[in-house]
């Protein structure tokens, strides 16, 4: 249900509605208004981040024997850094970091986030935990609905556009996915609709085209009460108990994704990575 109401902006807001106006998904000052009350208030539901970052990076050795692979610079900065970025440009301020293997490296260059415009706490893997078990280290500061990150990818996506379709559909789990034209060394999914059915562990070789995991996901604290405890991991031990429910959706983007697990793919996000500023 809508309801319409009048106000009255002087000139300097109406330049910067009018500036939003693109005639193709913005075409009116009210689209335009619209756009902007949403994305305040929509990211507003999501104040927080978890980044995963506790892990050895063994396939990218030598680098990381004496570097945590998050802290491998891409472009002047460390690799991680630019999902800091990313947080920042949609005011995502709040970041828990789940560190283990040479994590006093990422403590010491991050500190507790001021000088980079995001507040850090941090949690240690006393041992590796995977991608699941940090987060019964963090229960309780994970309240609320909360975004996490792969603390090895390179990703630029519409967080607003993302979080909005995980609220809208209503579930406790949202995965990024990308399409990628050679998915042999990821695994896929199968939808239907926009709900995750299945996990495919490893395509064939030569298979032409799949949904990948990109390693970004919206999640609702629900999701602690399938986290075992322990070494766990999202892909095997969670994901999988919440598609059989019908909770787990798949939000397909097109913004960049590179992956930085081995060196070709390290080199190849050097080359290709666009960072947004």
């Amino acid at each position: 249900m809508s309801e319409r109401i009048e106000i009255d902006l002087p000139g300097k807001l109406l330049e910067g509605i009018d500036a939003l106006i693109d005639g193709v998904s913005i075409k009116s000052r009210q689209q335009a208004v619209e756009f902007i009350l949403e994305r305040n208030l929509t990211v507003e539901k999501v104040k927080k981040a978890v980044i995963l970052a506790g892990g050895k990076g063994t396939r990218m050795r030598p680098f990381t024997y004496e570097m945590p692979k998050p802290l491998i610079p891409v472009q002047g900065k460390p690799l991680v850094q630019h999902t800091l970025d990313l947080l920042v440009e949609y005011n995502i301020r709040e970041v828990i970091f789940s560190i283990g293997y040479l994590g006093d490296k990422i403590r010491e260059y991050f500190g507790n986030g001021n000088n980079f415009g995001i507040k850090i706490r941090y949690v240690e893997e006393e041992e590796s935990l995977g991608t699941a078990g940090p987060l019964n280290l963090m229960k309780d500061q994970l309240t609320e609905s909360f975004i996490m990150f792969n603390g090895d990818i390179l990703v630029n996506i519409d967080l607003l556009d993302f979080i909005r379709f995980h609220a809208r559909e209503a579930g406790i789990a949202t995965i990024a996915l990308k399409m990628l034209p050679n998915p042999s060394r990821y695994g896929t999914v199968r939808m239907k609709g926009n709900r995750i059915t299945e996990f495919i562990e490893k395509p064939e070789k030569g298979a032409i085209g799949g949904m990948i995991n990109a390693g970004v996901y919206v999640l609702e604290p629900e999701i602690l009460e399938y986290v075992p405890e322990g070494h766990a991991m999202m892909e095997h031990d969670v994901f999988p108990r919440i598609a059989e429910e019908g909770k787990l959706y798949g939000y397909s983007f097109q913004g960049q994704w590179l992956d930085t697990g081995t060196h070709e793919s390290y080199e190849k996000a050097i080359k290709e990575w666009n960072p947004l500023r």
